[in-house]
């Protein structure tokens, strides 16, 4: 019974450690984010701004690993933006994970354009939209930034605490991709970035 004990509390510190663990991951995550706009000469945000932005509590449950099918011999296809501009795109691989025990399907996709910078040739794109769209969180869908390296033996690990929102959210005037219809989540995804905490329509853009 003794040993028990031992092992039933060595494996509640080891739970609770990966929770703190992906807590501290998803708060350094969040505050690259931030400083990410105090660096870019185009953001729609300032520094007084930044403490509008306001985020879902990170939860460990919105961190799936989905099977990752890769797509070959794949058309390229345009994603329109909200300005109604629009660029080019393939479909890069399939991903088959559950959430919350529901089976789901997104599109992971590759930029044309920047698979043609080699800084960003390793760069896969997936946007999404789902039933918190409009009300908690931006009306026109979020993103979350992926690598080709990061699908490891026909897998890859999905942080919905990471979904952010394009500048479109923020302001007019930006060039921001609107998530396929095939990406539509069918239930809340109540994880990453929400709408911004001062007088922005999330469905304005």
């Amino acid at each position: 019974m003794k040993y028990f004990i031992v092992l039933l509390f060595i494996f509640f510190i080891g739970q609770h450690s990966f929770a703190q663990t992906h807590k501290e991951q998803i708060a350094a995550f969040r505050q690259n984010y931030k400083d990410d706009f105090l660096k870019d000469p185009r953001s729609p945000l300032k520094q007084d701004d930044l403490q509008f932005l306001r985020f879902y509590d990170a939860d460990s449950i919105y961190r799936v690993t989905a099977k990752a099918e890769l797509l070959t011999n794949q058309s390229t296809f345009i994603i329109p933006t909200f300005s109604g501009a629009g660029s080019q795109y393939v479909r890069y691989a399939q991903l088959s994970f559950k959430l919350k025990g529901k089976p789901m399907q997104l599109t992971i996709y590759k930029s044309i354009a920047l698979s043609q910078n080699p800084a960003f040739s390793n760069y896969l794109f997936l946007p999404f939209t789902n039933a918190t769209n409009g009300s908690e969180t931006y009306g026109g869908g979020r993103y979350i930034d992926l690598t080709t390296k990061d699908i490891k033996n026909g897998s890859i690990v999905i942080d919905f605490n990471k979904a952010y929102n394009p500048y479109c959210a923020f302001s007019s005037g930006y060039s921001c991709p609107k998530p396929p219809d095939e990406n539509r989540i069918d239930m809340a995804v109540e994880a990453g970035e929400k709408t911004l905490g001062k007088g922005i329509d999330p469905n304005l853009h």
